[in-house]
């Protein structure tokens, strides 16, 4: 600074050109800059008035200067030449109405910074310290949809009429007014169709003069709807692969792609697939010229009005070759079209349901539609529709952008319709498998009456190994079984098929609950090894319980199965205390059986674990809730079944469930004869004299001549082999049974007597005489028995 006060050098840091003028237009300050500049040196133009270097009209300079702070000014050289000086103004710091003028060199510089400013590809603006409209350039106003002058002095909030728009740009404005400190600011809004939003990321920055001090606030803006598109698209893919597909089921797939592309694609989305797709079969598509049936699985409608119930869910439709599904199936392309295409208005026309809803729409309407196909692995399974209304303030109908997301999207979903396609196919293969091994039709028994229930698992894992089973036995005993086989799929179904043809096998041989489980654990472990060279890759858990109406004994042995639970007769229910032992597969540990007298008119429940236990159940309270739901009252035994699995079940189980419930039966004192007989021959012939006189008091004196006969031969083998204690059986109920226990463990095997045989003829006669006949091991030897129908009675 060549001359003028100090003060002015110390608050105004000298620049390219500085001088100062006061309240009198006075310049009192010239610096080394404006001499050279303006070719006038301090001493020639301190003490003038600062209009007579301005070309033009001071005033309106002036004027102009105090009103924005800034102007461009015509000023004259020293050697005549015009020069245009952009000039700052700002107060001085303790001055009444004295400013400091700064001015930038040169017409070329302030043209080319005007020029950049005007034609920058971003909004740009500038705000006064009050959030007041300064400048704008061209983007700016083109955005704004007016130009510079209509904005200028005013005040932000009154320029915009999204509210919720204005005050949150004001604040931010507000924040970098108040704190010095640039801010980073992201708005939406609406495009004019309103289909999709207008993402803008504003950076905004405090101005200040050369003394620090806040001049006012300056803007860009950029356009970032194209990324914030990018980024909706790419959000919109991240819930498909979470949201799409979450079960191995086609309806549950389709429903959930139909909801997710609403209302942010579609205002109506549908989804149709093929009959074989539904079926689990491989999808067939038939000639490109031909008409295609398809049917409704899923849809889903933003706005009452558009023509989704046309077709109702589950309904077949067909589909024309020109129609755009059509089309679409047969191309593997998607196929675009809109209110107006002959081949659509064709397709609606013909179809009648189709045709009278758009006739019968409340406003009409034109309409966008986009058919693409589901197409998995080469195959396509059916096609997702999806429809846009378009209106005046909502005019956009379906471009690239949206095709490319609609591919992917159902790209996604075609690949959870197969892979649940594939899963209904195997799970109905393994549920046809398993029920053809389960019992189709049990007898009733004369021991106990029973109900029972199969659900198969409708969770992804796939049909379990859970069986059941009620097996007659000798002297009107049965066998009460329930089983379950760890895993799912076919690999379970097959093994609870061997499992339980062995169960049978050996419950013939009438072994012992806690025997006949030993060797069904050996045959797990044979079969472990069979199939992979390692044992233990089988496992099972089983229950076995023989009940025998005469004694009304029931004997338990469980191989890792949860207990079975009695309901008594006088309402009381109870958990049977059972050593549950090993499951089957692991060896080497025994099995050990429980026994008890059980009422009649008691029930027995036999379960899988599928029906006491699941993530958010755990044994006890499962077992707890079972001892509640069979308490509660029923007329029969299927409403037993019904209440237990309506009281335990979710709506989908996540396990197979096997019940099976068996009330007691007991049989009167009247229906069975007992006598102990010495082990002395001539005790043969009273033998069959008690049977006479027992089938005479019951009225079945024709079954006498063939019953001595049984009764000889059984009793005299056990005289001849066996040993006391001897004792001979009649029981009468829907056959006539009758028994002979010695004390020899040995069984008699059926032969065929040769010529010069004295013996060996005994049980080939039994065998000829009787329906059936066999052996079982008691606790002190053996017990051969047969049975024989009873006469018919008048």
């Amino acid at each position: 600074m060549a001359t003028g006060p100090r003060e002015e050098e110390r608050v105004v840091p000298s620049g390219d050109a500085l001088a100062v003028i006061d309240a009198h237009g006075t310049l009192t300050a010239w610096s080394e800059g404006a001499r050279r500049l303006t070719g006038y040196t301090a001493a020639e133009v301190t003490g003038r008035p600062a209009a007579d270097l301005v070309i033009g009209d001071p005033g309106a300079a002036w004027r102009e200067l105090r009103a924005s702070g800034a102007a461009v000014v015509a000023v004259r050289h020293r050697d005549g030449r015009r020069l245009e000086l952009a000039l700052r103004l700002c107060p001085v710091r303790g001055e009444r109405r004295a400013y400091v003028v700064t001015a930038s060199p040169g017409e070329a510089g302030r043209e080319l910074g005007e020029l950049a400013f005007r034609q920058a590809s971003v909004s740009m603006s500038v705000f006064d310290s009050e959030q007041r409209y300064l400048r704008m350039n061209d983007v700016a106003c083109a955005i704004m949809g007016q130009p510079e002058a209509a904005f200028l002095h005013r005040y932000f909030p009154d320029t915009v009429e999204d509210a919720e728009h204005s005050r949150g740009f004001l604040r931010h404005l507000e924040i970098v007014a108040e704190t010095g400190r640039p801010v980073h600011y992201e708005s939406w809004t609406r495009s004019p169709s309103g289909r999709r939003m207008h993402a803008w990321n504003f950076e905004m920055w405090p101005l200040r003069d050369p003394a620090g001090e806040l001049l006012g606030v300056a803007l860009a803006g950029f356009d970032s709807s194209e990324q914030h598109w990018a980024r909706q698209r790419l959000a919109m893919l991240n819930e498909a692969a979470a949201g799409i597909g979450t079960r191995l089921d086609v309806a549950q797939t389709a429903r959930e792609l139909a909801e997710l592309v609403v209302p942010r694609l579609a205002d109506f989305a549908s989804v149709d697939l093929l009959d074989s797709v539904l079926q689990g079969d491989e999808p067939a598509v038939g000639p490109v010229d031909a008409d295609v049936e398809m049917r409704r699985v899923a849809h889903h409608s933003l706005t009452a009005g558009v023509p989704e119930a046309a077709i109702g869910l589950g309904a077949a439709d067909v589909y024309p070759p020109y129609s755009p599904p059509a089309r679409a199936l047969a191309t593997g392309l998607p196929v675009l079209a809109r209110t107006g295409d002959p081949d659509l208005d064709r397709w609606f026309g013909r179809h009648t349901a189709r045709s009278a809803k758009l006739r019968t729409s409340a406003d009409p309407y034109d309409l966008a539609l986009m058919a693409v196909p589901l197409t998995a692995r080469g195959t396509t399974l059916g096609v997702a529709v999806f429809v846009r209304l378009l209106t005046p303030e909502k005019p956009d109908v379906f471009d690239e952008d949206d095709v490319s997301l609609a591919r992917e999207l159902a790209s996604r979903a075609a690949v959870c319709v197969d892979n649940a396609r594939r899963y209904t196919r195997e799970r109905t293969t393994a549920l046809a498998l398993q029920r053809s091994l389960l019992p189709q039709t049990m007898a009733g028994q004369a021991a106990v009456e029973f109900a029972s229930r199969y659900l198969p698992a409708l969770s992804q894992a796939g049909v379990g190994g859970d069986w059941f089973d009620v097996i007659p036995l000798s002297g009107t005993r049965v066998a009460l079984v329930v089983g379950d086989v760890v895993g799912h799929g076919l690999h379970a179904s097959v093994t609870m098929g061997r499992l339980r043809t062995a169960v049978w096998t050996l419950a013939d041989v009438d072994l012992p609950p806690d025997e006949l489980l030993t060797h069904l654990d050996d045959l797990v472990g044979h079969l472990g090894t069979d199939e992979s060279g390692e044992a233990g890759e089988i496992g099972a858990t089983c229950l076995y319980a023989v009940y025998d109406p005469v004694s009304r004994r029931c004997t338990l042995a469980a191989a890792g199965h949860p207990p079975p639970v009695v309901l008594y007769p006088d309402g009381r229910v109870e958990v049977i205390e059972v050593s549950a032992g090993p499951m089957l597969g692991v060896g080497g540990l025994p099995f050990e059986a429980t026994e008890l007298e059980l009422p009649e008119g008691a029930v027995l429940a036999l379960y899988t674990d599928g029906l006491v236990e699941a993530r958010d159940l755990d044994l006890d309270t499962g077992t707890a809730a079972l001892c509640t739901a069979l308490g509660a009252p029923a007329g029969s035994l299927e409403e037993v079944c019904d209440t237990v699995l309506d009281s335990l079940l979710p709506e989908t189980p996540g396990d197979d469930v096997a019940l099976l419930v068996a009330r007691t039966r007991a049989l009167d004192a009247e229906q069975v004869a007992v006598w102990d007989l010495p082990a002395d021959p001539a005790v043969v012939a009273t033998a069959r004299k008690h049977v006479t006189d027992q089938l005479t008091r019951w009225g079945i004196d024709e079954a006498a001549f063939v019953t001595e006969l049984v009764v000889s031969e059984l009793v005299t083998n056990a005289i001849r082999y066996g040993g006391e204690p001897i004792q001979l059986r009649l029981i009468r109920d829907r056959t006539l049974i009758c028994e002979v226990s010695d004390a020899s463990s040995t069984s008699p095997h059926l032969r065929r007597a040769r010529t010069f045989d004295e013996g060996g003829r005994g049980l080939l006669l039994v065998a000829q005489l009787t329906d059936r006949w066999g052996t079982r091991p008691t606790g002190t030897g053996k017990t051969i028995w047969a049975e024989q129908a009873l006469p018919p009675t008048l």
